[in-house]
């Protein structure tokens, strides 16, 4: 659960390195150059030998569905959302990971859906900025594929894992990414605007941060946290990094210069539920479930 929580605050980070640098440069361009750095990063420690043709492939499936898809979906929802909604809609996603577990495990956990619950409430406390308006619902449909990708991808390589136990997560998490940046590439060859495809340095620097740290760096911690990890731990800390984005977007990028009373209120009742949804998770929990 501790590599959760540190990618939960790494990724806190980058809400707000997006919205203050890139918000000028072709979306899917991004992505794909971001999961291309964090492939590079990885592709160093890939061991084929330990996984065969077969497994990689598998893998790389995995990523295309978990950081493709996710990746590409994401960011096409922004045409018909506003960001506040793309926000909104994205925090589903727990409810995805505990539906997708118990399909494949063949068995529920109502413990695990209460976790989800109230870290779907958590966030859309902290999250909601007003009530939907206008032709909202193309939009709303990329971002529950981006979250059930998301969700697909974590219990999936989870599973992977655990059938695999003796084979380390740094010598085969490139295959995801990897898959991953195919994906999104192929995306872009179809959606990206050219004329939104020029990157100062300082966009390349936002970029190679977010490409090495935030998503080489964070994806592996964070599939590998999903390892050790029940499927309520999983579920609730999908949305453990509102609260903290929320903050870092406050106070270090300076996106608001007040914070309202009713805006506090909402950031302290929404991280209650987000926490609490953790301690059900962890309680009586087990790694294997």
């Amino acid at each position: 659960m501790i590599y959760l929580a540190i990618v939960s605050v790494l990724w806190a980070f980058s809400f707000g390195l997006i919205g203050s640098t890139l918000s000028n440069v072709d979306a899917f361009f991004v992505a794909t150059l971001r999961l291309s750095f964090a492939t590079l990063v990885l592709l160093p420690f890939f061991r084929p030998k330990l996984l065969g043709g077969k497994n990689c492939f598998l893998l790389c499936i995995y990523g295309s569905i978990q950081f493709g898809v996710m990746y590409t979906c994401y960011m096409k929802a922004y045409q018909f959302l506003p960001s506040h909604l793309v926000a909104l809609f994205s925090i589903f996603t727990p409810m995805y990971v505990v539906f997708i577990h118990s399909i494949r495990q063949h068995k529920f956990s109502p413990r695990y859906l209460l976790a989800a619950t109230f870290s779907v409430i958590g966030a859309a406390i902290i999250k909601v900025q007003g009530t939907p308006s206008g032709d909202i619902w193309l939009g709303f449909a990329l971002m529950q594929v981006a979250g059930i990708s998301f969700a697909y991808g974590q219990i999936a390589y989870r599973d992977w894992k655990r059938s695999h136990p003796f084979i380390d997560d740094l010598a085969v998490f490139s295959m995801l990414t990897l898959g991953g940046a195919l994906c999104a590439g192929t995306f872009s060859l179809f959606f990206s605007n050219t004329e939104y495809l020029v990157v100062s340095t300082a966009q390349w620097q936002a970029i190679l941060y977010l490409g090495c740290i935030a998503s080489g760096l964070g994806f592996f911690l964070w599939n590998k946290g999903a390892t050790l990890s029940n499927a309520g731990e999983l579920a609730a800390f999908n949305n453990a990094v509102v609260p903290l984005a929320v903050i870092v977007s406050l106070f270090i990028f300076k996106e608001s210069q007040s914070l309202a009373l009713e805006d506090l209120f909402r950031l302290l009742t929404g991280g209650f539920f987000v926490v609490a949804a953790v301690i059900i998770a962890v309680k009586k929990g087990s790694v294997s479930e």
